[in-house]
């Protein structure tokens, strides 16, 4: 079904329209996908399902140009991409970091394809075993990282990472029903969008330093460089590719993770246990090579919990959900015996798919690269308006935009300072479902806070997250010894 004439033509157009859904900040695969669906209708189910596929995965794999050349990211997967890949540009390595984004997106999407293939069966069920409890605990171990994500001061990474969590918490609480800090207002009892924040953080605090700084030289053509990626490129590529293929399918899989919480996992992992983590942030390219092999093989694994189970990694695959449902196909166990066609055709067109993507993103890229030599005040005109277009057809709603500009300010005042942005964003993505897991493993429990131990698996991402915790302290404690060491001498 994949290799049919068919079946590569509508790989290829989700693949080629979701590759430009992710170059426009804010607009994301789950507007492309739900456009989608009217037009599937009288679609052979296995051949609608490749390109939505397509579409998803087609996005978060262009999502990282925008990320690196404007600061913007395309889609929320690809924020992550944007603390080395931007530096990288403004060191006149641009063609080199999108170079190296679609050689990390090739080998995490293919990587993880082969996974999705052999293990599928296994996984789900190691999958549907995450109750709150073990959720929680995962979140934990992802907010230790907040530490990693901060090259100066840690009171201001864990300032800037406790007004995430308070900002998160705006809207109708989802167990109780309580409305909280919306201040009466009928536009925040929804929450504000995670691509509302991330815009107005990165993009328009961008924008703003650009216009403040204008004293300072603007990109030009020669400024793109080469895209050549030498041996030694390479080597420090390795390593990345190969942990976070695994390491970003394996989050994929988990309901509800996605690419988004990969891509920051997988960026802090990598700085954890860098040799050189001060390099990260100021263009490392194992700080971009990391985040984007995670986030494209986080799109393959949310494939398995979908297809296997039922259940929607994320929520893009939630939307395709719903459009397999209206054609007549129920995903879950016996997927794989009753429609075989259509589980191991999705399959193969990943294989192909990725193909097809790097085919057209490599000889695109002294193009694409351009971008930077466009005049800044045309740049800066261009960034607003996809930002704003990416903001409104969220929502339709005009408060989106006020809440966009806000962030905007929030964002700049933050890089004046020196409060990093990046664990506020985390912080955003997880402390919801931080609070969620950990309020529902009270209920269950009667508030009997050993429910966390008793199970093996809370109980061992819970000691991880205790060691990824104490680590950074201990390696400072050793660092500060040693210094007082060589003083004293």
């Amino acid at each position: 079904m994949a290799i049919s004439l068919e079946g590569i033509l509508f790989v290829f157009i989700g693949v080629f329209v979701g590759t430009f859904i992710g170059l426009m900040p804010g607009l994301g695969p789950i507007s492309a996908i739900a456009i989608m669906i009217p037009m599937t209708y009288n679609m052979d189910p296995t051949i609608a399902l490749v390109m939505m596929a397509g579409v998803y995965y087609g996005a978060i794999f262009g999502g990282s140009t925008s990320s690196i050349l404007l600061n913007a990211p395309g889609v929320a997967g690809t924020v992550a991409t944007s603390f080395d890949g931007y530096p990288m540009a403004q060191q006149g390595k641009a063609g080199k970091a999108l170079a190296i984004a679609a050689i990390a997106a090739f080998i995490g999407g293919t990587v993880s394809v082969v996974f999705l293939m052999l293990f599928a069966p296994v996984l789900s069920s190691v999958a549907i075993q995450f109750g709150p409890p073990e959720y929680f605990a995962l979140m934990l171990l992802g907010l230790t990282a907040i530490a990693s994500l901060s090259s100066g001061s840690t009171i201001k990474a864990l300032m800037s990472a406790l007004l995430g969590i308070m900002v998160v918490t705006i809207g109708i609480d989802a167990q109780t029903g309580t409305v909280r800090f919306t201040f009466g207002s009928a536009n925040l009892l929804e929450g504000i969008d995670f691509l509302v924040i991330a815009l107005g953080i990165f993009a328009l605090a961008e924008v703003c330093a650009l216009i403040i700084n204008r004293q300072k030289t603007t990109f030009n053509a020669k400024t793109i460089g080469s895209l050549k990626i030498t041996k030694e490129d390479f080597k420090e590529m390795v390593g990345p590719m190969s942990r976070q293929s695994v390491l970003g399918f394996i989050i994929g899989v988990l309901p509800g993770a996605g690419a988004t919480i990969a891509s920051f996992i997988g960026y802090t992992t990598e700085k954890r246990f860098a040799k050189n983590p001060d390099e990260f942030g100021k263009g490392s390219i194992k700080g971009l090579t990391a985040p984007e092999t995670a986030n494209n093989a986080a799109t393959s694994g949310a494939f398995v919990p979908l297809l296997s189970l039922g259940i929607p990694g994320s929520g893009t695959t939630a939307v395709m959900l719903g459009a397999l449902l209206v054609l007549n196909v129920q995903p879950g166990p016996l997927l794989m015996t009753e429609n075989p066609t259509l589980f191991w055709g999705v399959i193969m067109s990943m294989y192909i798919g990725n193909i097809f993507l790097l085919i057209l993103n490599l000889p695109l890229i002294p193009y694409i690269s351009k971008i930077l030599a466009i005049p800044r005040p045309m740049l800066i005109s261009l960034v607003v308006v996809f930002c704003i277009i990416g903001v409104y057809s969220i929502s339709f709603s005009i408060f989106d935009l006020y809440v966009l500009l806000a962030f905007g300010v929030i964002g700049y005042l933050m890089r004046m300072f020196q409060f990093p942005a990046a664990p506020f964003i985390l912080a955003f993505i997880l402390g919801g479902m931080l609070e969620q897991s950990f309020r529902q493993a009270m209920t269950i429990s009667g508030n009997d806070v050993s429910i966390f131990i008793s199970n093996p698996l809370s109980a061992t991402l819970l000691a991880l997250a205790a060691v990824s915790f104490l680590f950074p302290l201990w390696q400072s404690y050793r660092k500060k010894k040693k210094n007082n060491q060589s003083l004293s001498m």
